[in-house]
């Protein structure tokens, strides 16, 4: 009993110290300034001259707005916009290729602090928009095709608050200050929890055993077996929790920056248990849709995968 109130107090430690003094400074900053773009505009006209581009690859000017929101704000953020393109009549094959850029894009929750740890953040957000762009084309050309193209006539403007002057600009700062505030605060019972089972098993010897099952297979494959526990935790606890155990890890010594660079290409996205449950969870429409954007969100991920190892 006494190892156990040992590892949850460490593991609570860990969590706060990484969610308050890591994860909050990072999404305050970033959250301010993508909410003053917006406010300012400057977001609509980007996503207007982008939107044409990559219209051939399945997506919208939505969907280039929640490339945009899982890059820089948060892995939850599109679903508030996946939510819009099926009130506002998307088809579901333009969904579905929406959903399975999210899926495969890098989750800025997690990217974001990890530039504390070394992470490369022009390589991760380059590596990012090609394996996004490819789980986009895939789902819409391969998995998505026998969906309905059919939709409704779209609005594509995202209705936000203005920022004319010092008083609005002020007011979007203050709603981005307690948006990211909700974010760090609710990270920390999925770290903890995370952190405790790990650092547990751990303890008891589970990951030893893993490890020792796995290491002829991992040595024929040339992949590093400290590599096993951030893997097993970022997909069954999502890439907040990863990211307290890679933190751990670096910390530990037992992770370099390179490993964590060329592992960012399969260990930074929101296709996880969790990050699959929350975004489906935006309509049954998107729910609907999930599988072929989860099997063209494994070719953009494997795209992703193999651009950090050759660019580590």
């Amino acid at each position: 009993m006494e190892i156990l109130i040992d590892i949850i107090l460490k593991a609570g430690r860990s969590a706060v110290e990484l969610s308050l003094f890591v994860l909050l400074p990072v999404m305050v900053v970033m959250l301010s300034l993508m909410r003053l773009l917006e406010a300012r505009g400057v977001l609509d006209r980007v996503v207007a001259v982008v939107a044409p581009v990559l219209r051939p690859v399945g997506l919208t000017g939505l969907g280039v707005f929640a490339a945009l929101q899982i890059n820089f704000v948060s892995f939850a953020a599109p679903m508030a916009t996946l939510a819009m393109m099926e009130q506002r009549g998307a088809s579901d094959r333009h969904i579905a290729a929406t959903l399975a850029m999210v899926f495969a894009m890098s989750q800025a929750n997690a990217a974001l602090p990890m530039m504390t740890m070394g992470l490369d953040l022009l390589l991760t957000l380059g590596w990012s928009l090609i394996g996004g762009l490819t789980a986009a084309a895939a789902t819409y050309y391969l998995f998505g095709r026998s969906l309905s193209a059919a939709e409704a006539q779209l609005d594509e403007s995202l209705k936000h608050p203005v920022a004319e002057n010092a008083k609005g600009v002020l007011d979007v700062i203050n709603r981005a200050g307690a948006e990211a505030f909700k974010l760090a605060v609710g990270a920390i019972p999925m770290l903890v929890l995370s952190l405790v089972v790990v650092t547990a098993l751990r303890v008891f010897g589970a990951i030893d055993a893993l490890t020792a099952i796995l290491a002829p297979l991992l040595d024929a494959l040339s992949i590093d077996k400290a590599l096993i526990l951030p893997t097993l935790t970022k997909y069954l606890a999502g890439g907040t929790a990863m990211m307290g155990v890679m933190d751990e890890m670096r910390r530990a010594g037992q992770i370099s920056v390179e490993l964590l660079n060329a592992s960012a290409g399969f260990l930074i996205s929101p296709f996880d248990l969790p990050g699959v449950a929350v975004l489906i969870s935006a309509g049954p429409r998107i729910a609907a849709v999930w599988k072929p954007a989860a099997l063209g969100a494994c070719i953009g991920i494997a795209v992703r995968t193999v651009g950090h190892i050759l660019g580590a």
